[in-house]
């Protein structure tokens, strides 16, 4: 038997509120969530903003590109350069570690979150 995963979105914020090719945190449900806007890329992103390296609260203001013949897009933590997937939350550094990811979508200017 499959079980079904229900989405709640969330409103977030209005899309002027995140940087171009940059991040920006928000509260949602009790969780910080860091959201990415790659601009250069035309993409949104959300994943969680505590990096699992040092446990600190800090993903949203990392630094956003794209790795490897794949162009894997992801943000390195602004402390310890370790490396996420905006995709998959696998750390792209060589670490054990992975962060939640979250759908996004936007709609009429505003940035939306989706949570299990």
């Amino acid at each position: 038997m499959v079980l079904e995963q229900t989405i709640t979105w969330h409103l977030a914020c209005n899309t002027e509120d995140i940087p171009a090719d940059g991040g920006a945190c928000a509260l949602i449900e009790g969780e910080q969530v860091a959201i990415y806007n790659f601009a250069r890329r035309g993409e949104w992103y959300a994943t969680q903003n505590l990096c699992p390296h040092r446990q600190q609260m800090a993903l949203s203001r990392g630094m956003i590109g794209s790795t490897g013949a794949e162009a894997e897009p992801k943000v390195a933590c602004p402390f310890h350069k370790k490396t996420f997937s905006l995709k998959s939350g696998e750390c792209l550094s060589g670490d054990d570690y992975v962060i939640k990811t979250y759908p996004v979508k936007v709609e009429n200017g505003q940035v939306f979150i989706g949570m299990e």
